[in-house]
């Protein structure tokens, strides 16, 4: 009798922590970590991704996740897990998600609703475009050489926003262009009428945990819906998770799951070869790094090399972000500089660093505005792409 009890109690021990096993780990105010060995990951692999990551010296931090828990992540000198980074396009990804919670609550009706159903200026040449055409860069708005990178230079980005017209029909090809993200906040506050900055820390970032951030506004209060977001590289990762888990958090769906899935189907598949010969493809406002039988990762990416890489059918993160010295504030003020209307933005980030070298102004002072200096542009991070992205493949191998 006693050895059929015991025999019950064993059974029921591991029936009890099968199903535990089976609960899926989110992180509170901090995360828990666990060995990469004991997450089925060799430790030889993930050293070896994170010695591509920080070849390159602008890397700040590096963080891997398996299952929500944290196998490994390291700073560079003088940072810690507290260090914000910039996201610069990284931000597409999260503000596009806001457009998906709007659908899911009945706020906008679908993806190939007209832009013109909500932004009234749009009712001109542009107004058959449709959100879908946005997010996917296919709008077909006039696309100059700098991708309207130029607009972050403005007082009022708005304003600039409503000055750019149609070049082509849409649907024609794929332009990362700006403008398509930036009218994402038009479309958020009209079919809400609440600023976007608001409603992505009050519909993601306090249901997922975060609450040390930066979204960043122009000078006139708009909230820069292409850019801009500071955070830590462990928040970043956050918001890979929840993509990672279909918009669950808990037992919370944030964003549907249907729309996760769409925004996980590729739908451009070859994207211009800026820095690397890798195949890149692109879906609402997220890159698709790898597509094969080896992998499915997906990325936000930032202009100088930051990304959270999504893995999402083996439920691994992997972001890197990199050196950031941020300022306080939260709204644009270019002082004098904003009378100085430059096109050309990488003549304009060179006409800053002088003028900060020589002294005539500083940087962290004299304007407020998220800035990337030299020792946060990425060279080796690009050159090392393929290798990246087949180090993470390798992991769940």
């Amino acid at each position: 009798m006693k050895n059929i009890k015991t025999k019950s109690l064993v059974l029921l021990l591991i029936l009890f922590s099968n199903l535990h096993a089976d609960v899926a780990v989110f992180p509170e105010q901090e995360w828990e970590s666990k060995t990469p060995d004991s997450l089925g990951i060799e430790s030889e692999k993930a050293e070896y991704l994170f010695d591509l990551a920080f070849q390159d010296q602008a890397t700040q931090s590096a963080v891997l996740i398996k299952n929500g828990y944290i196998i490994k992540e390291k700073y560079n000198e003088s940072f810690d897990q507290e260090s914000f980074g910039t996201s610069w396009s990284m931000a597409k990804s999260f503000y596009a998600a806001l457009i998906g919670i709007s659908i899911d609550r009945g706020e906008i009706n679908s993806l190939d609703d007209r832009v013109s159903d909500y932004v009234d200026y749009y009712n001109d040449e542009r107004s058959e475009i449709t959100i879908r055409q946005i997010l996917n860069m296919t709008s077909g708005l006039d696309f100059p050489e700098n991708e309207h990178e130029s607009m972050f230079f403005r007082h009022d980005q708005i304003a600039y926003v409503k000055e750019v017209g149609v070049e082509k029909l849409p649907e024609q090809v794929f332009e990362y262009n700006n403008i398509n993200s930036m009218i994402v906040g038009e479309i958020l506050k009209n079919a809400t009428g609440i600023s976007a900055e608001i409603l992505l820390e009050d519909r993601i970032f306090k249901p997922i945990g975060i609450d040390k951030f930066t979204l960043w506004k122009d000078g006139t209060g708009n909230p820069m819906t292409y850019c801009c977001i500071d955070m830590s590289a462990r928040d970043y990762s956050r918001f890979g998770l929840l993509f990672s888990r279909k918009g669950k958090w808990h037992n919370e769906q944030i964003i549907s799951e249907n729309y996760v899935n769409e925004t996980f189907t590729p739908y451009w598949g070859q994207t211009p070869n800026w820095w690397t010969d890798e195949n890149r493809g692109y879906s609402l406002h997220w890159w698709i790094s790898k597509y094969d039988d080896d992998a499915k990762i997906f990325n936000a990416s930032g202009k100088f090399g930051q990304y959270i890489f999504v893995d999402h059918e083996n439920d691994i993160i992997f972001t890197r972000i990199t050196k950031y010295h941020p300022m306080p504030g939260s709204q644009q003020n270019w002082g004098f500089l904003k009378y100085i209307d430059v096109d050309n933005v990488d003549l304009w980030i060179d006409v800053l660093r002088f003028l900060h070298g020589i002294g005539i102004i500083d940087l962290q002072s004299d304007i407020t505005t998220p800035n990337t200096f030299k020792d946060g542009e990425s060279k080796e991070f690009y050159s090392n792409y393929g290798e990246i992205m087949d180090a993470i493949s390798s992991l769940s191998k």
